[in-house]
C-alpha cells in the first residue's frame, strides 16, 4: 500500500466532500458505505476498490477522476 497517494487521495476526497456540504455520515444514506469506512479511508487507513470510488464520486457528483487529481 503506497501510504503518500492513500494520503493525497483522503486530503482530496475530504475537500472535496467538505466543498460539497457533505457529512460522512451522508453516504451511508446514498450508498450504503458506512461513516466509520469514509472516516477510514479519509485519514489513508484503508484502500478501497474501483466500484467504491465510483459510488464515492457519484454521492459527491463528481468524476472518479477528480478524487485522483491531486494537483502536481
Amino acid at each position: 500500500m503506497d501510504k503518500e497517494f492513500l494520503q493525497k487521495f483522503a486530503h482530496n476526497l475530504k475537500r472535496i466532500r467538505k466543498a460539497k456540504h457533505l457529512k460522512q455520515d451522508d453516504f451511508l444514506a446514498v450508498s450504503g458505505i458506512s461513516r466509520s469506512m469514509i472516516a477510514m479511508v479519509e485519514t489513508a487507513k484503508t484502500d478501497i476498490t474501483l466500484s467504491k470510488l465510483k459510488i464515492i464520486a457519484d454521492v459527491l457528483g463528481v468524476e472518479p477522476k477528480d478524487l485522483l487529481d491531486f494537483g502536481e
